[in-house]
Order: structure tokens, then C-alpha cells, then sequence
């Protein structure tokens, strides 16, 4: 049982929580709760390290969940737990992951792009929406906060662990989407986005909470497409305009797949 603030593996953790360049050397991130715990066991995948509290043991099926995770388990009390997590109401267990990038699809037909995405919370829940709907690869472009945030890490709630993110700049993006449509959302847009043809190869591009899209992402776009709203309203939240697009996409796919 740690119940030191001075010991190396906790201040090990809390570095990670709290500095990019040290998770980016490190080449791991840190995953809270027992939801990702249970998404790494259905795939498994083996952490580093796993710190629990005897409270989150003593709960209902919980021993039975850290007996099926491989690895090493190291006990903490209430107050390490506290120091290590980046929740203010920590949910009892983490674990320290390694990074491990999903291969990205051969030929893709379904792929969102974010364009200056700065909130990590905005970003995990982007990321959550587009593996529910079945976008095949997310593309993070320059000036987006990293997918490994511990706030974007927690708003995905395990994407990271089934959906290809891939940083790139903007001419490596270009390459990727060549064979594609790409739609720019955008509330100056002329195109419904029910309008769009969402079953050929597409790909969707959602600006920053703030500006909107920069000029490298106008450049690239097919045609910007809004979604029509009602009364004086100017704009939806970036994660919310994503979810009612994205899910557009997927009901016109599904219907033609007719799955």
C-alpha cells in the first residue's frame, strides 16, 4: 500500500497528468476508472501499472475485474489516489498505458478532421462521437490540443483504444483525403449538411470553438456545409455541430449498406 506523496511512482503519475512533453517521451498516458479499466480487459491490453483504493476493491464485482487485468496492481490509499488523479472526485483506479496507434485504413471513406480544436474536453467528446458513429480515422491538424490529454482522454471514454487518431500537417492531410470529398462545416455554408452526399468517400471537417476553421482548412474543403438553425441562433458548440453531422453520415451510410 503506497501512502507517500515522495513516492517515485506517484510522482511519476503526476507528471504525466500534468506535463505533455513528459507523456510524449514517455510514449504512455494515463486512463481513469473502471470503464477503461473493463475496455482493457475486453482487448487486452496491458498497462504498465494499475494503482487502485481499497474502496474501489471493496465495491461490487471489482475484485473480479482486477484479477482479469494483467500486469502489475499496486494498492494506494484515498489521498495518493486524490494526489494522482485528475478528477476532482477520483473514480478509485487508474492505470499508465502505453501509446500504442491504431494502423490507419488502407482506403478510407469516413474521416473527420479538426481544425484548431483547443478544449480537451470538446476534443475527448469528438472523439467518443466519432467512433459511436463509425468514422474510421480522426485527423488531429496543427493547433488542436493532444489526444492525449487527460481531459480529452476522459471525455472519450476508451475511443482512444478502438479508433485511429493520427496528427499530421495540413499537406500531409491533403494526401489523405485526395480521393475524398471534404466538407467543411461552417455556419456561413450555402449546402444543408442533410444534403450532402455522405455515402462516397467523405470527409468532414469541424474549426475551432473560437475562430471556426483557418484558411488552410477553407483551402482544402469541397464546399463548407451548415447545419440550419432556428431564430437568431449563430452557431452550435464544436462537439455538437460534429454529433448532429457525424450521425447524419451514419444514417445515410447505414441505409445504404442496409445494415
Amino acid at each position: 500500500m503506497i501512502s507517500s506523496f515522495a513516492n517515485a511512482k506517484v510522482k511519476y503519475v503526476r507528471r504525466l497528468q500534468a506535463e505533455k512533453r513528459f507523456r510524449l517521451k514517455e510514449n504512455v498516458f494515463v486512463v481513469e476508472g473502471t470503464r477503461w479499466i473493463s475496455e482493457l480487459i475486453q482487448l487486452s491490453r496491458i498497462p504498465n501499472i494499475v494503482f487502485y483504493t481499497d474502496e474501489w476493491l471493496n465495491a461490487a464485482d471489482n475484485e473480479t475485474i482486477l484479477q482479469q487485468l494483467a500486469g502489475i496492481k499496486q494498492a494506494v490509499t484515498e489521498q495518493i489516489m486524490q494526489a494522482m488523479s485528475d478528477t476532482q472526485t477520483p473514480p478509485g483506479i487508474l492505470a499508465v498505458l502505453p501509446v500504442q496507434a491504431l494502423p490507419w485504413p488502407e482506403k478510407p471513406s469516413f474521416l473527420l478532421i479538426l481544425d484548431q480544436i483547443m478544449n480537451p474536453g470538446n476534443l475527448g467528446t469528438m472523439l467518443r462521437t466519432a467512433g459511436a458513429a463509425g468514422v474510421e480515422g480522426v485527423i488531429l491538424g496543427p493547433g488542436c490540443v493532444n489526444a492525449y490529454n487527460p481531459k480529452a482522454v476522459r471525455g472519450s471514454m476508451g475511443a482512444h483504444l478502438r479508433l485511429p487518431i493520427l496528427a499530421a500537417t495540413w499537406p500531409e492531410i491533403k494526401k489523405l483525403v485526395q480521393d475524398m470529398s471534404v466538407w467543411l462545416a461552417a455556419a456561413d455554408g450555402d449546402l444543408a449538411y442533410t444534403a450532402v452526399p455522405w455515402t462516397q468517400p467523405s470527409a468532414l471537417i469541424i474549426g475551432g470553438e473560437a475562430d471556426g476553421a483557418g484558411s488552410q482548412a477553407r483551402k482544402l474543403a469541397t464546399s463548407p456545409i451548415a447545419i440550419p438553425m432556428h431564430a437568431a441562433t449563430e452557431s452550435l458548440n464544436a462537439a455538437v455541430a460534429a454529433a448532429v453531422i457525424l450521425f447524419e453520415a451514419a444514417r445515410q451510410r447505414r441505409e445504404t449498406s442496409g445494415k
